[in-house]
Formats: C-alpha cells, sequence, structure tokens
C-alpha cells in the first residue's frame, strides 16, 4: 500500500505536456500569401503613381492658369496701347484739320486789302492760327494777346505798347458799330482792359485766346468787344 501511495504521489508530481501541431504550410498557400503580398505592392505603387498624377495635373492647371492671367494682362496692355495710340492720332488729325480750316476761314473771310497795311497785318495775323497761347511769350510760334497784336502792327512800322492796358489807348476810339478790318479790339475797361485782339471782318476778330484755344478766330457775336482803337 505504501508503496502504490507512491507511486501516485510521484505520478501526480509530473508535469503534463501538451504539444499542438501547426499546419503544414503547403505550397498553395505559399502562393497565395506570395499573390496576396504582389497585390499589396501593386496597390500602393498606384496610388503613388495616381498621387503623382494629380499633384502634376494640379502643377499644369496651375501653371495655365498664371500663363492665362499673364496672357490676359498683356493683351489689355496691348489694346491699352492702341487705343492711347489711336486717340493721339486722332486728336494730331484734329488739330490739323482746325488749323487747316480755321486758316481757310481767315483767308476766305476777311475783306482786307490786297495789299497796303492793313493787308500786311491781317496777313500776318493769319499765319499765326494754330500757335500755342504762353502769357509772356512774344513768338514766333507762342504768344499771349498783346505780344501777338504788337508783333502783327510792327510789320507796318507802327510801335504799339507791350501790355493790354496801354494797347486800349492807342489810335483812335472807334464805336464798335463802325468797326473796320485792322481795328484793335479790346475788353475791359479803357486803360485797363485785360484782353485784346484784331478785328478781321465779318464779325469776326483773330486773338491769341487761351492756353486751350491758342491762337484762333472766333466770332464777335460769342464774345462782344468792350471797345475799339484804330492805328492805321
Amino acid at each position: 500500500m505504501a508503496a502504490a501511495g507512491a507511486a501516485a504521489t510521484a505520478n501526480a508530481a509530473e508535469p503534463v505536456t501538451q504539444t499542438i501541431e501547426l499546419p503544414t504550410l503547403t505550397g498553395d498557400l505559399a502562393d497565395q500569401l506570395a499573390q496576396s503580398a504582389d497585390a499589396t505592392q501593386l496597390a500602393a505603387a498606384n496610388y503613388e503613381l495616381d498621387a503623382e498624377r494629380d499633384a502634376a495635373a494640379a502643377a499644369a492647371a496651375k501653371e495655365a492658369k498664371k500663363d492665362l492671367a499673364e496672357a490676359k494682362k498683356k493683351a489689355e496692355a496691348k489694346k491699352k496701347a492702341e487705343e492711347a495710340r489711336r486717340a493721339a492720332a486722332e486728336a494730331a488729325a484734329s488739330r490739323s484739320t482746325e488749323r487747316a480750316t480755321l486758316s481757310a476761314s481767315a483767308s476766305t473771310s476777311v475783306a482786307a486789302p490786297a495789299s497796303g497795311s492793313v493787308g500786311t497785318v491781317i496777313s500776318f495775323l493769319q499765319a499765326q492760327v494754330g500757335d500755342a497761347y504762353v502769357l509772356g511769350a512774344a513768338g514766333p510760334n507762342a504768344w499771349d494777346c498783346s505780344s501777338l497784336v504788337q508783333a502783327a502792327f510792327k510789320q507796318v512800322g507802327v510801335d504799339l505798347p507791350r501790355v493790354s492796358q496801354d494797347q486800349s489807348m492807342a489810335g483812335t476810339d472807334i464805336p464798335l458799330s463802325q468797326i473796320q478790318v485792322g481795328d484793335i479790339l479790346y475788353w475791359g475797361g479803357k486803360g485797363s482792359a485785360y484782353h485784346v485782339g484784331v478785328y478781321i471782318g465779318n464779325g469776326q476778330y483773330l486773338d491769341a485766346a487761351n492756353p486751350s484755344k491758342g491762337v484762333v478766330i472766333q466770332d464777335l457775336s460769342g464774345y462782344p468787344a468792350s471797345g475799339a482803337v484804330r492805328v492805321l
């Protein structure tokens, strides 16, 4: 009995070891795993390629948008430059036409004598039509009102004062209802005139008007004179 108990005790103290048998990795399973790995790698490569394509497309679109904006900007600048060039050409043509018209008007409407002192004065004035008005200027291409009148009468040996106030005091007073070609017209009071011109006939006078008009022919009806003097 003692021996049997000892044997039982010894048996109870022995550890029990259980062995788990793993499945054998067959050739088919290995192939499946390899194919799965290849598929995963291919998918990753495709994702990377798609990402690169998307980035390239976005960059190309951004560059195209930039090029389009630059092209539009250049086109607008070219259009504005062309419009400015066309406007300048039209303005130059308009000034040329206006000057030619004024000169033609002066030559056809003035009833000045073909010869003599008055004719010389009027011819000189007509030749200056289209010149600029510059305060204080005295020719040959820019005048103020009194320097133009002074230069015109100097052609026939008449030495007039330089300024409008003094020119309104020269010669003989003439009623405006009796003015003749070659008479000096003035605006403002006698002795305090602020502007002068020369009557050229047919209700018109020639003067260095102002900076915007220059030397022009105008109608007395639009700007009636205050008085007139005759020095020839």
